[in-house]
């Protein structure tokens, strides 16, 4: 997805921006020099937050860093049923 961020800029540029229709607009309709599109939707529901993962279901987590930016993109690879996470509202 790293590779779309400077179309998604180009096809903003020079539009206001006062609507997320219209964010969602410009972000659907970016293809790139070699045919790459992308999907965009706005997603309108609502999800909870304050939810606070312990560090000990953080540690057993088996995230493997990227290979572009692993500081920022990971992928968390899937546990048993066994290892389900604490999770607490704070």
């Amino acid at each position: 997805e790293h590779r779309l961020f400077s179309f998604i800029r180009l096809n903003w540029r020079g539009r206001v921006l006062r609507t997320l229709e219209t964010v969602v607009n410009c972000i659907a309709n970016t293809r790139t020099e070699k045919g790459l599109t992308v999907k965009a939707e706005l997603d309108t529901r609502s999800y909870p937050t304050g939810i606070h993962i312990d560090d000990e279901t953080m540690a057993r987590l088996d995230l493997i860093p990227g290979s572009f930016h692993g500081e920022w993109n990971d992928t968390i690879r899937p546990q048993s049923h066994d290892a389900a996470p604490v999770c607490s509202k704070t």
